[in-house]
């Protein structure tokens, strides 16, 4: 197995839905899996689609934000040489599997833009679908369908994780944002700057496509239709980093 697909997910069962088809219009190449990681779903995350290689785990916590811990879960259960990481949130395209598949070096950063799947599990980023989907028309004409990478997105060999460590789950109760996913970058930072591990060239990054949600729509809760989890990102602590964005 060269590449495991591992998608931690919460209460977002439409978009797990049309993700399934999306994946099975796909033809996604040999050699790949794909997890969804159900991380306390109620109900529990179900399908009956015929995709190869694909897998729902539970990790029966039932916690608020404990999404490193079902990242950590998937990656253990991956059975991949290298595995990417997402969440439920962001659509990931042939492009974006063929190029995983072809990565040599230990890690590969991600780019970012927005796109939507619809009820059929078609991919769309059509202007006037995206904002009606939430995203402003301010910031499409400011910056078109790009936003800024996020740490939580990158393909990297199973074998580095067990080199440099998972991700910390000492900050699982913390208040949001925990910033594991963060802490996870600036440590294979290190490792890099050390030369022990090595990074493809951003040049070359493949891209995924994000639903549009939250800060990006104007609220950091803002939820698309229901259609994804409800657990409040408005904590003091995240209040007050956002404000901190604001003024750069």
């Amino acid at each position: 197995m060269k590449l495991s697909i591992v998608v931690a997910v919460l209460n977002s069962h439409e978009i797990v839905r049309r993700q399934i088809l999306h994946y099975e219009k796909m033809d996604i190449p040999d050699g790949v899996e794909i997890l969804f990681i159900d991380d306390g779903s109620i109900p529990p995350l179900q399908s009956d689609t015929k995709l190869q290689n694909f897998t729902i785990y539970a990790t029966n916590d039932f916690r608020p934000w404990t999404v490193e811990l079902a990242r950590n879960f998937g990656i253990r259960k991956a059975r991949g040489e290298y595995v990417l990481i997402t969440d439920m949130d962001y659509i990931i395209s042939r492009e974006c599997i063929e190029s995983a598949l072809e990565l040599k070096e230990d890690k590969s950063s991600i780019r970012r833009e927005f796109g939507i799947l619809d009820e059929n599990g078609n991919f769309s980023q059509d202007l006037d679908v995206l904002k009606r989907w939430g995203l402003p028309e301010k910031r499409i004409q400011k910056r078109g369908t790009r936003l800024p990478p996020h740490p939580n997105n990158f393909i990297m060999k199973k074998s580095v994780f067990d080199f440099i460590g998972y991700f910390d789950e000492s900050r699982v109760d913390r208040p949001y944002p925990i910033g594991a996913d963060a802490e996870f970058k600036r440590r294979f930072t290190k490792y890099h700057n050390k030369g022990l591990v090595t990074l493809r060239d951003n040049a070359l990054r493949p891209t995924i496509y994000m639903f549009p949600n939250g800060q990006f729509c104007g609220d950091v809760d803002y939820n698309p239709f229901g259609l994804f989890h409800t657990l409040t990102r408005k904590t003091e602590r995240n209040m007050n980093l956002q404000k901190l964005r604001d003024r750069k």
